[in-house]
């Protein structure tokens, strides 16, 4: 070989050993590279994990905050509020063992007591504390009364029914237009009773035909349900006239018969409040003892005196309903 071609030879040999070194210094860079850009993202890993873990906890005691803000807190009721409440329980479920309407004083009381809290909750809680005593009267009735029990549960599912739809109207139905026609129409059922001295304390004649028990279910379940869910007050008021009208029932049969009904609405609209967790458990229970010993009270009395004596409960009772409407339309 001559000198040339080994001069040339060294050449590509340095060459090729220069191309290799620079292989191997570019690969150590781009790991040392990765490396370096992995453990960036391991810290902004850790940084995300970080504001997550922030927003988290700032989120939780948020939502605490909001929890505590709309649930109410039962203890702040004070014991004297807490009797006064019973007591209303206790005169309402009374009333409404009679003659029903005893959401009159109820609800009300409710309003008054617990001034800072959801209307929401108030209604659930007054749904779950009137079923008691209602259900208590209808026992009472069912036992001592002549009750068509068949007749009353056909009335309540249907009510139940109507009661569902109009809670659905309600949003968007303006109850101010409705307050003045039902004031008209209990004037002159006020008028009517009045004048009629005899109204609801005849016995009933014999059992009711096909057609008024028809009749009945599509005025006194579907008609009444749907006003007790559009707005509500006097519902047992009107149940008992309505019965009374309609299947020539005495006042007592009737009052019997409309706790039965009223058992199934309150029923379908305590499932819903259940259901959206807007009652008040803690403070039906108490008020829920007094109702259901005010309604058994007050169904005995009104099987021992008769259809006279609720006759005039009825007369007071639709007053009181009359000023109510008058006042949440041009007072409140």
């Amino acid at each position: 070989m001559s000198l040339a071609e080994r001069q040339w030879g060294g050449i590509n040999r340095f060459r090729i050993q220069c191309r290799n070194r620079v292989r191997v210094e570019g690969g150590s860079r781009t790991g040392r590279g990765r490396v370096a850009g992995a453990a960036g993202e391991s810290r902004t890993g850790r940084g995300d994990r970080g504001r997550v873990e922030n927003g988290s906890r700032t989120s939780s005691k948020t939502g605490s905050r909001a929890a505590r803000t709309i649930t109410p807190v039962i203890h702040d009721i004070s014991a004297t509020t807490l009797l006064l409440l019973c007591l209303a329980a206790a005169a309402a479920g009374w009333i409404d063992a009679v003659v029903g309407g005893g959401g009159l004083l109820q609800l009300p009381a409710l309003l008054v007591g617990l001034p800072h809290v959801a209307p929401a909750y108030v209604l659930g809680t007054n749904k779950a504390v009137s079923i008691v005593g209602t259900s208590a009267a209808a026992i009472t009735y069912t036992r001592k009364a002549p009750l068509d029990v068949r007749t009353a549960v056909r009335i309540g599912l249907a009510a139940a029914g109507g009661s569902l739809a109009g809670a659905f109207f309600a949003a968007g139905i303006d109850s101010a237009v409705l307050r003045p026609l039902i004031m008209v129409v209990l004037l002159a059922v006020l008028a009517f009773v009045l004048l009629r001295p005899a109204f609801g304390t005849a016995p009933a004649t014999g059992p009711a035909t096909r057609a008024r028990v028809l009749t009945a279910i599509l005025v006194a379940g579907l008609g009444i349900g749907f006003y007790d869910g559009l707005i509500g007050p006097g519902t047992g008021t009107f149940l008992v006239l309505t019965l009374v009208a309609i299947l020539h029932m005495d006042m007592v049969t009737a009052s019997a018969t409309a706790k039965v009904v009223n058992v199934c609405t309150n029923a379908g609209a305590l499932i819903t409040f259940s259901a959206q967790g807007t009652v008040l458990w803690q403070l039906a229970a108490p008020m829920a003892l007094f109702n259901l010993i005010g309604g058994a009270t007050g169904a005995r009395m009104a099987l021992k005196r008769g259809s006279g004596f609720v006759r005039v409960v009825l007369v007071v009772v639709v007053v009181a309903l009359v000023a109510k409407l008058g006042y949440d339309q041009w007072g409140g």
